[in-house]
């Protein structure tokens, strides 16, 4: 498989990543990335950037030294009925939406509520991926959710920061090979994803790919198989 893209990276604007849009994309061009996708935190993560920042995205360049760039933005899951902290007013500009759970944002709940809210969250348009589901800070049926996610149309994101070495992610690399094998099971798609902070990090997935290939994951299902892919996936929720 091809791995030529990665759109969960972030900017100076979540507050706690390191380099300029302009910054990611030199590199992404340097590394050979055929799509680059800038996800930064929404507005309810510390630090991060206002809901204007999101609105006003219909400004950036959509090709930068040669890549083809998307904008997005990694959501926020702020309460257990899978609201996430941008209304369509401030999401329309955006490209895709990634909805996440994160500790500062929202206290988990029992594994039937979290799964509740990763439901609700996938009846909102702007949602196309489910971000890291494989930690164990929110315990979900991963089963359910692989099946939700394929009724619904949305990708189940493969993080490279929760199955590498060391990761803080509670029994992320475990939880992530169950997730694989629901996957498989339901036909869900897979994003393959490096949730870079800083630019030496776009398309690091060397555990998240080692992964697929132990499972021997069907590669139909990786949309990173392609640019082509990718986008069809995100069509199919409009």
């Amino acid at each position: 498989m091809r791995d030529v893209l990665d759109i969960h990276t972030h900017t100076i604007a979540s507050g706690h990543a390191y380099n300029t849009i302009y910054e990611m994309a030199r590199s992404a061009a340097e590394k050979g990335v055929q799509l680059l996708g800038i996800s930064d935190h929404g507005p309810a993560m510390e630090g991060s950037a206002s809901k204007h920042y999101f609105r006003s995205s219909r400004c950036i360049p959509r090709e930068l030294y040669g890549v083809k760039i998307l904008f997005g933005c990694e959501l926020n899951i702020v309460d257990l009925d899978g609201a996430v902290d941008l209304d369509e007013t401030f999401s329309a500009a955006l490209d895709y939406g990634i909805a996440s759970m994160h500790d500062v944002c929202l206290t988990s709940g029992t594994e039937k509520e979290n799964l509740h809210a990763y439901l609700k969250a996938m009846e909102n348009p702007k949602v196309h991926v489910i971000g890291h589901p494989d930690d164990g800070a929110y315990p979900v049926d991963l089963g359910e959710l692989a099946k939700a996610a394929a009724d619904h149309g949305v990708m189940l994101e493969l993080n490279e920061a929760s199955v590498r070495l060391g990761s803080y992610r509670l029994n992320a690399r475990p939880n992530a090979y169950r997730m694989l094998e629901a996957c498989a099971k339901h036909g869900t798609q897979v994003l393959v994803s490096s949730d870079a902070h800083i630019e030496r990090n776009i398309l690091e997935h060397r555990h998240a790919l080692e992964m697929l290939r132990e499972t021997a994951f069907p590669e139909k299902l990786v949309v990173n198989r392609s640019t082509e892919a990718l986008l069809a996936a995100l069509q199919a929720r409009r």
